[in-house]
């Protein structure tokens, strides 16, 4: 297994353990975060997996060390090095999500994403003067400084990455050796060798539906704001933006002609509370002075109390953890519900609330929302 980046104290048996216990079955980044928090490191979280999940309807089984090690063998004939959440050149402002990919697969120059960013997303079907105006923006946010950030998508997502390259990232929902869409294979490959791209995905992943959302999470966390240039509504394009003002980043969107559906996402976001821009030169402003507490007010949800993974570690989970689980279980429905809201009615440890519901997502019985609710699977 080749270097997996630049701290020296991650040893390749630690690296290995945790490409494998992310991959294993019912682990997602707070889970994991969670396991490595309780059990230290993720050889040790590996060896706990079948007890913690024996609520499940069947045996547990991790990810195999056979198919981690044709995975690393992939990653490294494609030409890209894993990223762990906890390296120094891991992107700062997306470490500060609770949900940031605990490891990321990566080619090109990291130090992109150490310089101010700014993510610019907008539709597909772009009208011909969208895409020119995102072109543009991208160029001058460049020239200003900034990365741009973007998804590899058609029309706003491609002309973005056209008019910043090479200082610009692109995020895809795909492995890291998949090209998607076709048309842009050229296009990602030049970003690959002279700029940057990430990837949440296990090389040789096809992009599908639900890839999207979670590649959406990531263009928002790299940012310290979004700009949307022509959405339609419930495009995914409004989802990277609430995801940007979920984190408490700037959510910005440059107005179009009610008379366009493409336009009616972005004047729906100011609506909602996003700054709207009309020239490079507000965005610079924006984002120069943006100190972590936004000027834009779109669907910034109140967040919950923060919880130390590390509390886990002093948890004596002892001989009730079964009972608790189950009545853990039994408060949850189809319908999410927030953490803190089980930790009221429960009146039981955080500690013991999260231990419990870690339980119940490695079974296969819980699911956990982008917003940190969670509901019954």
């Amino acid at each position: 297994m080749e270097s997996t980046g630049s701290q020296p104290t991650l040893s390749q048996q630690e690296a290995f353990a945790r490409i494998r216990l992310l991959r294993s079955p019912n682990i997602g980044p707070v889970s994991y975060r969670q396991l490595i928090a309780r059990f230290g490191t993720a050889g040790a979280a590996l060896d706990a997996l079948p007890d913690l999940a024996s609520r499940g309807r069947g045996p547990y089984r991790p990810a195999s060390a056979t198919s981690i090690e044709r995975e690393v063998l992939s990653l490294r004939k494609a030409g890209g090095r894993y990223l762990f959440h906890d390296q120094p050149d891991y992107p700062a402002l997306l470490a500060e999500l609770d949900s940031a990919p605990p490891i990321l697969t990566c080619r090109g120059n990291l130090a992109l994403a150490s310089a101010p960013c700014v993510a610019l997303v907008g539709a597909r079907n772009a009208s011909a003067a969208a895409v020119k105006l995102a072109r543009d923006f991208a160029a001058a946010l460049a020239e200003a400084g900034f990365t741009v950030v973007s998804g590899l998508a058609r029309g706003i997502d491609g002309a973005a990455h056209e008019g910043a390259f090479p200082h610009t990232i692109g995020v895809i929902a795909s492995g890291i050796d998949i090209a998607y869409p076709p048309q842009h294979t050229e296009l990602q490959e030049r970003i690959a060798c002279h700029a940057l791209l990430i990837a949440e995905q296990p090389p040789g992943t096809e992009p599908r539906g639900r890839h999207f959302p979670s590649r959406n999470r990531i263009i928002a966390g790299l940012a310290s704001g979004t700009l949307v240039i022509e959405a339609a509504p419930q495009s995914g394009s409004l989802i990277t933006a609430r995801l940007a003002g979920e984190a408490g980043r700037e959510v910005m969107a440059i107005p179009g002609s009610p008379l366009d559906a493409r336009s009616l996402g972005c004047n729906q976001l100011i609506r909602d509370g996003a700054v709207l821009v009309q020239t490079p030169d507000e965005v610079v402003e924006l984002l120069e002075s943006f100190t972590g507490a936004p000027r834009s007010r779109f669907r910034v949800a109140d967040s919950p109390s923060d919880f130390d993974y590390a509390e886990l570690a002093k948890l004596d989970w002892g001989e009730a953890r079964a009972d608790f689980s189950h009545d853990i279980a039994h408060l949850l429905t189809n319908a999410p519900v927030e953490i803190d809201e089980l930790i009221r009615q429960t009146q039981a440890t955080a500690a013991e609330v999260h231990m419990a519901l870690l339980e119940l997502e490695l079974a296969g019985e819980l699911v956990r929302e982008a917003d940190g609710t969670v509901r019954r699977q």
